[in-house]
């Protein structure tokens, strides 16, 4: 996690809502494929179950739900903070990981080696992310909000250092789509 770095690989998606009244855990998984640039820029396309796109291009960040058709835009340094999208791209070193989140090493599980990041503003919707490596590549995030709801994201396929055009990370609303900017 160093430097301006570049990758890309597909990911699968589990979230997992705390049982409510009795109910049990309901689980909702949701695959695609993610892209970064360090610092700054990343992009989220989700295809399965629905289709939508997230992509921070390093002043906004947008989100296009193809069903609605529909994108919201957001200034990306008040919609980031302390979030795990934060410790994906935002941070471009360690330093700068350590001014918003504690680091601690956590035990090795399911054959990678974790780190445990924990949000110094405690006042967010994120109690802690589990960031899980295989060697020097990002391989999982286990995300715990404020709220109990877990999500665990695997990626497979990373491609270190990939090369992405610059257009990879540049979002235009369609034509026809409601945009909404907050």
């Amino acid at each position: 996690m160093k430097g301006s770095q570049t990758g890309r690989a597909d990911f699968t998606q589990v979230v997992t809502s705390p049982p409510k009244d009795g109910q049990v855990a309901r689980t909702k998984t949701s695959s695609g494929t993610f892209e970064f640039q360090r610092p700054g820029r990343f992009k989220f396309v989700y295809k399965k179950p629905f289709e939508q796109t997230i992509v921070a291009d390093g002043q906004a960040l947008w989100l296009y739900d193809t069903d609605l058709n529909q994108v919201t835009q957001r200034a990306q340094s008040q919609a980031l903070g302390s979030t795990p999208a934060a410790l994906l791209a935002s941070a471009p070193d360690l330093s700068a990981l350590k001014a918003d989140f504690t680091l601690e090493a956590a035990p090795d599980q399911d054959g990678l080696q974790w780190v445990l990041a924990r949000p110094k503003t405690k006042d967010g919707q994120l109690q802690s992310v589990r960031v899980g490596f295989a060697g020097e590549q990002l391989a999982a995030l286990d995300i715990l909000d404020s709220f109990g709801q877990r999500s665990a994201i695997r990626f497979t396929g990373m491609q270190a250092n990939a090369a992405l055009p610059p257009a990879t990370f540049q979002f235009k609303p369609p034509q026809g789509a409601d945009v909404v900017r907050q």
